[in-house]
C-alpha cells in the first residue's frame, strides 16, 4: 500500500496511526500542501478533491477520505480491531469520532484557514481566534463525553484515540489553552507513549522539516 500524506495533516495522521497499530506494510508518499502539490492535475486524478490522505491499495484502487480509508483497514484481517464489539461502547466511540471528524477538523483545516486570511482578508490573529473558538467548542463536549482513564471509552484503545490525538496535536500547535481539558490531555499523553502513535507523529515523518534537519 502507498499512503499519500502530508506530515501535519491531521487526517493523514489518523491513517498513519491505524496502519502502525495494525502493522500493515506500507510506504508513504509525501504531498506538499504548502507548495500545492495536492492541487496538481496528476494528484487530482487520484483524489478529485485535491486533499490528503489517499491510499493506493496494492494491485487495486485508490481510496480517499480518512474515514473511508480507516473503515477499509478495519475491514481487513489485521488486528487489533479498533471498533468495540459492545454496541454501547461502539456508539460512544463513534460519537467522539464524529465530534472531531464532523464538527472540529473540517472547519479548522488548512484550506479553511487559508480562505479566511486570503479571500476574506482576516488577520492571523483573527484566524487564530476562529480556530481556537471552534476547537474549544468541540473539546468542551469531548471532555464531558470521555469515560475512560487512559482511553476515551473504558480500557480499550479504539478509533476515538486515533482521531483525538491528531486533533490535540494541532490544537497545541495553535496555542489552544488545554487547562480545562485534563481528561483528554491525560489520554493524549498516554497514547503518545505507544509506539504506533510515536511512529505517526508529524515531526518523525520524512517530509517534516525537523526530520530533514535532523
Amino acid at each position: 500500500m502507498k499512503l499519500f500524506s502530508y506530515y501535519r495533516s491531521s487526517s493523514a495522521y489518523r491513517v498513519r496511526i491505524v496502519l502502525n497499530l495494525k502493522g500493515i506494510e506500507h510506504s508513504i508518499v509525501p504531498v506538499n500542501l504548502l507548495s500545492q502539490e495536492h492541487l496538481s492535475d496528476e494528484y487530482r486524478l487520484r483524489q478529485p478533491q485535491g486533499l490528503v490522505p489517499s491510499l493506493k491499495i496494492t494491485g487495486g484502487d485508490t481510496i480517499f477520505q480518512s474515514g473511508a480509508i480507516i473503515d477499509y483497514l478495519e475491514a481487513c484481517d489485521a488486528q487489533p480491531k479498533l471498533t468495540p464489539t459492545d454496541q454501547g461502547a461502539a456508539v460512544s466511540v463513534r460519537t467522539i469520532v464524529d465530534i472531531i471528524a464532523c464538527d472540529i477538523q473540517p472547519i479548522c483545516n488548512l484550506r479553511v484557514l487559508k480562505y479566511l486570511t486570503g479571500t476574506l482578508g482576516l488577520s492571523d490573529q483573527q484566524k487564530s481566534t476562529w480556530y481556537q473558538h471552534w476547537v474549544r467548542e468541540g473539546f468542551n463536549a469531548l471532555e464531558k463525553t470521555v469515560t475512560g482513564d487512559k482511553f476515551c471509552v473504558g480500557e480499550q484503545l479504539t478509533l476515538a484515540e486515533v482521531y483525538l490525538v491528531p486533533q490535540i496535536y494541532n490544537a497545541l500547535r495553535f496555542n489552544v489553552d488545554m487547562t480545562a481539558y485534563p481528561k483528554i490531555m491525560r489520554i493524549y499523553q498516554h497514547c503518545n507513549e505507544l509506539t504506533a502513535f510515536k511512529m505517526a507523529k508529524p515531526e518523525d515523518q520524512a517530509d517534516s522539516p525537523s526530520h530533514q534537519q535532523g
